[in-house]
């Protein structure tokens, strides 16, 4: 997701920004985190990148579990709807991900989004927004630490270590290889950070990131080449 700081921005309009504090505060009374009551059998991966500064593509792809074949490769691409603000970027992206997730012919049981879930300064990531306009479990995977201290996880594979925010664990910090950086999995929506952190290690088979996120994240890019 796209994480980035910018230094460019002009200050938020002050109406917008109160309204979207306001929704962010609606939106933490709902977030249930919990063990998850599904089968896994599908399992999506999910990414957004910015063309420019006006436009945004999103795609989404739909993986079988535990096999992790590619089932269903879907995209849209649609036009940013508000200005860059720092800690509200997940209503920038979130719109265009859901379109994009309508594209799809069949509907996961679980979304692993490139990005954050409850570890944000207000436990509302992408991932966690999204789960919550969809009513889906969803889980995060960030490559860079938002919000929080942690100490790094022993090098070796499968090695973790908790990232720490106003005394709560809100994310683990996983080396999915031997000898590489750690990623930050997170529970979004319907989910529990024990069981997110599992699934992101099944996943995660050859590379750094689990493929449902490598994957979107490679697709976006394709994708994007071909707009």
């Amino acid at each position: 997701m796209a994480y980035y700081r910018r230094f460019d921005y002009s200050a938020p309009d002050p109406a917008i920004l109160a309204r979207l504090t306001e929704q962010q505060r609606e939106m933490q009374e709902r977030i249930v985190l919990q063990k998850p009551d599904f089968e896994l059998k599908l399992i999506a991966g999910c990414d957004s990148s910015f063309i420019g500064e006006d436009t945004i593509l999103s795609a989404f792809i739909l993986l079988s579990y535990p096999s992790l074949e590619i089932i269903e490769k879907v995209y849209h691409v649609g036009a940013v709807e508000l200005p860059y603000i720092p800690g509200f970027l997940a209503f920038r992206e979130a719109p265009n991900l859901l379109k994009a997730y309508e594209k799809l012919q069949q509907k996961p049981d679980l979304i692993m989004v490139d990005g954050h879930g409850i570890s944000h300064p207000r436990r509302l990531g992408i991932a966690t927004h999204v789960g919550l306009h969809l009513n889906k479990p969803t889980m995060g995977v960030a490559k860079k630490v938002l919000v929080g201290k942690y100490k790094e996880p022993e090098v070796t594979k499968g090695a973790i270590s908790p990232l720490v925010y106003k005394d709560e664990i809100i994310a683990n910090v996983l080396r999915t290889k031997d000898n590489v950086k750690p990623v930050f999995v997170s529970p979004g929506h319907l989910m529990d950070l024990e069981s997110a952190t599992n699934i992101a290690m099944a996943c995660a088979i050859k590379h750094k990131l689990p493929e449902p996120t490598r994957l979107a994240d490679h697709y976006a890019a394709v994708f994007k080449s071909e707009v």
